[in-house]
């Protein structure tokens, strides 16, 4: 499922976000961008240890990353050359989706300073940190929508989702907003 605006294609797609051939790729992350389980754990692993240490430098110098801000390192071994380490909310904690899409914004940004032209996202705190899919969906792709609509140098932004119930439901939205014209 993909839908284009301007000069920049949005899709879905479903798979191993460490696998894909672009030029950066999202990690869920927490404040103190330690790299344990989840999406960050298949990172780590795929992308080597270089990445955890470039986010414990990160840390060091700037200390814990606040819920919805993003951080950038290498992409280490992976085919990406970056990674963003978005710090999504914890289910529960308050404001989540405003939480949410500042870590959507943010990252975005953060791809445009670095002359990102692909970047793939995972479902940002719905693993470990609760976050129900659907809100996540419904978060994450109309802030990515927005950003684009405001003009932007990227030419592809992926949502990349491992599981059929996740690709399922962020299909769903997406198509929701296509033919509701919102797009």
């Amino acid at each position: 499922m993909q839908i284009e605006i301007g000069e920049t294609l949005i899709e879905i797609i479903k798979g191993d976000i460490t696998d894909l051939d672009v030029d950066c790729i999202v990690n869920a992350a927490n404040s103190m961008l330690k790299m344990g389980g989840g999406v960050a754990g298949a990172i780590r692993r795929k992308g080597g240890l270089k990445i955890q240490d470039e986010c414990d430098d990160i840390i060091s110098k700037r200390g814990p990353i606040p819920v919805g801000e993003a951080a950038i390192t290498s992409g280490g071994n992976l085919k990406a050359k970056y990674v963003i380490h978005a710090v999504g909310p914890i289910y529960g904690e308050g404001n989540e989706k405003e939480k949410l899409k500042n870590a959507t914004l943010n990252s975005l940004k953060l791809a445009e300073r670095h002359n990102i032209s692909s970047i793939a996202f995972p479902a940002i705190s719905t693993g470990y940190f609760g976050l129900p899919k659907d809100e996540c969906a419904e978060t994450m792709i109309p802030a990515a929508i927005s950003y684009v609509k405001e003009g932007t140098k990227l030419k592809r932004i992926i949502f990349c989702l491992y599981d059929d119930e996740t690709f399922n439901i962020f299909k769903e939205v997406l198509e929701g907003l296509k033919f509701s014209q919102t797009l």
